[in-house]
């Protein structure tokens, strides 16, 4: 038996986080019932699914709670690339666990953003390890690749397939302001709406997103005011989150390490 961190290669595929050799399990503790909870972060059997491709409808009971699960716990689902991970993703989860009443927040590593270029997108390995390794130590985020373990695309396939399964979860979709633009080219993105409560985090610059975006103004009258009430809210329910904005981003930090790497290629060596 190998312990947390630990990586394997099967099949010439890598896995992480490795308890046993043939699911990655790892044990945490409820804080709210102190009791012990088997689950399941990267999955190795699951790397080698085929992204995009026509899948048959099997029931979901073999999949296993990608982080501790019971009947009435309320948990985020902030999904993305995390191209790379960064503070602006931890400062969104900790908002929404204090301001929504979250027990949990699940991130879901993404294996290719249908919206974004594959150009310049790094491994969903690598993603997902740096992620996990940056992020994870705290105790009520749990980082996965769950879209790759079921193979889906598109985030309203994840949504049905987490609550067919997980049917007693309250999930809260999560996302930053930053998104409301293209968000309506979201696939079936009003069947998102009408499938889980959503929280807009609001981030730097985009402080008239909310008046602007299409499916804020199409779901107007969802927009709810109580925050601690959104997770058990029938859907569809919107409330938006403001505070102290993180300025961080993928896109920026990615431009900095391209900077940062043309110096080095310009600087002579000693």
């Amino acid at each position: 038996m190998r312990g947390r961190g630990t990586e394997i290669r099967k099949n010439n595929l890598r896995g992480f986080y490795v308890v046993d050799q043939e699911l990655t399990l790892f044990t945490r503790i409820h804080p709210a019932r102190a009791a012990f909870v088997s689950v399941a972060s990267v999955r190795p059997f699951a790397l080698d699914s085929g992204m995009g491709k026509t899948l048959p409808h099997p029931e979901f009971h073999w999949l296993r709670p990608p982080g501790p699960v019971a009947d009435g716990l309320k948990i985020g689902l902030l999904g993305g690339s995390f191209n790379p991970a960064h503070e602006g993703h931890l400062h969104v989860s900790e908002m929404a666990l204090k301001r929504l009443g979250l027990d949990y927040v699940w991130w879901l590593v993404a294996p290719q953003n249908p919206l974004k270029q594959v150009c310049g997108m790094a491994p969903l390995q690598e993603r997902l390890a740096y992620a996990a390794e940056k992020f994870e130590h705290h105790p009520r985020i749990v980082v996965i690749d769950l879209e790759r373990t079921i193979g889906t695309r598109y985030t309203i396939d994840t949504l049905r397939v987490l609550k067919r399964r997980f049917s007693g979860v309250h999930f809260v979709w999560l996302m930053g302001s930053d998104n409301l633009e293209s968000f309506r080219r979201w696939r079936r993105w009003p069947d998102i709406v009408r499938s889980v409560p959503i929280a807009i985090v609001m981030r730097p610059d985009t402080s008239m997103a909310p008046l602007h975006s299409k499916p804020m103004q199409h779901f107007a009258r969802s927009r709810i005011a109580d925050l601690r009430t959104l997770p058990v809210t029938h859907p569809p329910a919107i409330a938006i989150l403001d505070g102290c904005r993180s300025p961080q981003s993928a896109s920026a930090i990615r431009a900095q390490n391209l900077r940062g790497e043309g110096l080095v290629r310009v600087m002579p060596a000693c």
